[in-house]
């Protein structure tokens, strides 16, 4: 058999077996019998997102802030979509149902272009609210600084409860981004302001953090305000270099995400995967490529990298590190439904 469709075997075969039983366990759980998750095309059950990238990108735009303001770079969906539906559907044919697109606000999120992608090539596909301060606060709108932690959360209600942007697109999570060290008087207040919004709309927050002292602090902030750590997905992790720190987090029940997976951090990422497994923390982990994307600015969208390595070499490594069907399904399905789930996640 060629090693494609093995892989397309191991993860629909097991995607049934696991998903069905998944289905089962949530309809007793406490929040609602049946965990939904928003996608740009509405809200679906939870249990339907089957193999699922939880960290990509389809378009960018790195303008700051202030430059994206004064004269934003000009692109063509028609053209995005020329050159990114091809992807979408290469990473369909090898089993992925559902796309996360982890573009925060101000970086070229887009709902327009994401709906029409998520229609045209069938894939599941979330998008974000928040805002995001990582690159020294270059792409934070002048409104977050002078915000209440309180004003900010409505902001990002708001789209919640109406769209973004004046679409009927809805966001499936909270993306926030810190700059990795201890946090700022502005992240701090990102944080507050994520863990009342997630109180209100049971979103989850996704926080692009790195290293743990940024992560470690956004918890504490997350306790204090009543939110439980299995509401907040550390973004990055594989950037924090002390692997007892991933498993502490875990140990808190955070989601540990290690994303960034190219030819070059393979071994980084399979000792990663590996070590938490050995801790029995696998069901608090989360991987992905934080590839794509279409680059605004750059002739024909620039170089971009392949979505489609997990499935070519990061899983096949796995499985000769001796990963059984029921583990990588818990990498690549259970865990995704779990973390995306839309639920009130409180510490009480």
């Amino acid at each position: 058999m060629h090693r494609r469709d093995l892989v397309q075997g191991i993860l629909g075969a097991a995607a049934i077996l696991v998903v069905g039983g998944r289905a089962r366990a949530l309809a007793r759980d406490e929040y609602g019998p049946e965990p939904q998750v928003m996608t740009v095309r509405g809200q679906m059950h939870a249990d339907q997102m089957g193999v699922t990238l939880v960290h990509e990108h389809i378009l960018a735009n790195f303008q700051t802030y202030a430059e994206w303001a004064k004269a934003p770079l000009p692109y063509d969906r028609d053209e995005v979509v020329k050159v990114v539906l091809p992807r979408l559907l290469g990473l369909k044919a090898r089993g992925c149902r559902t796309f996360v697109d982890a573009t925060a606000a101000y970086l070229g999120r887009d709902p327009i272009l994401l709906e029409r992608l998520a229609r045209e090539s069938g894939l599941n596909i979330l998008t974000v609210t928040g805002n995001y301060a990582a690159f020294d606060n270059t792409h934070l709108p002048p409104w977050v600084f002078t915000d209440t932690a309180e004003a900010l959360a409505d902001r990002w209600v708001l789209e919640w409860k109406d769209g973004i942007d004046g679409t009927p697109v809805r966001p499936g999570f909270i993306k926030l981004g810190f700059n990795g060290g201890p946090l700022s008087e502005v992240e701090r207040k990102l944080i507050r302001a994520g863990a009342i919004a997630h109180k209100r709309t049971g979103l989850t927050i996704g926080a692009h953090t790195g290293p743990a002292v940024s992560a470690f602090e956004q918890l504490d902030v997350l306790e204090q305000e009543g939110v439980h750590p299995s509401a907040w997905i550390w973004i990055h992790a594989q950037n924090e270099p002390d692997v007892t720190r991933h498993i502490a987090a875990a140990r808190r029940q955070a989601w540990v995400e290690f994303d960034g997976i190219d030819a070059k951090s393979m071994d980084q990422h399979v000792g990663l995967v590996t070590r938490l497994r050995d801790e029995g923390l696998l069901n608090r982990v989360l991987i992905s490529q934080d590839a794509g994307w279409y680059n605004v600015g750059q002739a024909g969208g620039g170089q971009a990298r392949s979505y489609e390595l997990i499935f070519t070499q990061f899983l096949p490594a796995l499985r000769a590190k001796g990963f059984t069907p029921a583990e990588i399904n818990t990498l690549m399905v259970a865990n995704p439904a779990e973390a995306f789930a839309i639920r009130q996640r409180g510490t009480a």
